[in-house]
């Protein structure tokens, strides 16, 4: 592969979780639109997601589950049996016209990425990251669970060194139950202390295999850089992985409602530089994030930082105006500061790093023994 490439659909365009649902918003296309306009895609390196099939998802997940999807999606609501069970038709996971489709086009688009990545190479698939999801129920807001799929075709490959990095907000449950004791895959996790699922706590390592590092409310660029410079990447460069799968959920910015952290998009740029250089297969995933100004410039940023595009300090016309033409319910908090619909790059955070971070941050270096 002599250029990344880019998995995108459709699909996001014209499906919604519902009006009041934090995934009401425009995301993955604003991306696409946003990449377009500065002229980021060149040929050949865009690639339409396939839907995976219901036998490819039982790579993972239940058939009895699949086949409730399938269902709940055709007849456009569920029984109560079906909810108990399977965790569909709630809140968070609530029934909405694409509700198979759209997921199993995220999936499909992850497990054709590390198809692809076989020879090695970069991959990005903004729709994916759905970590939440276990193999018979969906989970905040994930029905199914992409990153543990595409992990689960790199294993078939016969890699036995896969690192797993996640600086969403919000812990990957999912894919830590899916490889608890699994000593081939290396998960790091990031994520805000005490936010649900209320897992991920310093002291879990799923068997020895994982590294969690909850973050405390408010923690700026400063701090995520030495979470990122002490922890994170001396785990990875000790386990001298084979594939690094890096799920780059953009809830951990300032500006996202679902959380308390306070970074700016240039975090996740320099993490993503710094792991590119570390295995010959990677795997980008999008993930959280619930402001979609703040979601389509990190991961648009994602991209020019994979393809080492120039981030403008101004955007072109074309481009401020996908920014311009979004709409957000959530936006009578407050007028859209300028440089939401002007730039990509935020101002960057710094702040003081708590003692709290601190001491974590030093209670898992006294673990390096083990990453190895």
């Amino acid at each position: 592969m002599d250029q990344p490439l880019f998995i995108g659909s459709e699909i996001y365009r014209g499906s919604s979780y519902g009006a009041k649902h934090p995934l009401s918003i425009l995301r993955v296309p604003t991306v696409i639109d946003l990449c377009r306009a500065m002229g980021w895609f060149a040929p050949g390196q865009y690639r339409r997601s396939p839907r995976a099939k219901p036998e490819a998802l039982r790579l993972f997940h239940t058939a009895a589950y699949i086949r409730a999807l399938q269902k709940t999606e055709a007849a456009g609501e569920v029984d109560e049996t079906t909810r108990e069970r399977h965790r569909l038709g709630t809140l968070s996971n609530p029934v909405y016209p694409e509700m198979f489709r759209r997921p199993a086009t995220a999936a499909g688009g992850s497990m054709l990425a590390a198809d692809l990545l076989a020879r090695g190479g970069i991959v990005y698939n903004p729709g994916g990251g759905t970590h939440h999801g276990f193999p018979d129920y969906a989970a905040g807001f994930c029905y199914l669970n992409d990153p543990v799929l595409a992990i689960k075709v790199f294993l078939r490959q016969g890699l036995s060194r896969i690192a797993y990095v996640d600086i969403d907000a919000h812990h990957c449950d999912g894919v830590a139950a899916a490889f608890a004791g699994d000593e081939r895959v290396l998960m790091i996790s990031t994520h805000e202390a005490l936010r649900w699922p209320f897992t991920g706590a310093l002291g879990e390592d799923e068997g020895g295999n994982a590294i969690n590092l909850p973050l405390p409310r408010g923690t700026s660029d400063d701090g995520f850089a030495l979470a990122r410079d002490e922890v994170i990447l001396p785990a990875v460069e000790a386990m001298r992985p084979e594939a690094i799968v890096l799920q780059c959920g953009a809830d951990a910015v300032a500006e996202d409602p679902l959380a308390r952290l306070e970074l700016s998009n240039n975090a996740h740029w320099a993490m993503l530089s710094a792991l590119m250089p570390m295995a010959p297969r990677l795997l980008v995933l999008g993930g959280g994030g619930y402001n979609p100004w703040s979601v389509g410039r990190l991961w648009s940023g994602v991209w020019a930082t994979l393809n080492g595009h120039e981030i403008p300090a101004r955007l072109p016309e074309e481009a401020e105006a996908v920014l311009r033409g979004l709409t957000w319910s959530r936006r009578a908090r407050g007028p859209t500061p300028d440089h939401l619909y002007t730039t990509l790059r935020d101002a960057p955070r710094p702040g003081p790093v708590c003692d709290t971070l601190r001491d974590r941050v030093h209670v898992l270096r006294g673990r390096r023994t083990a990453w190895a």
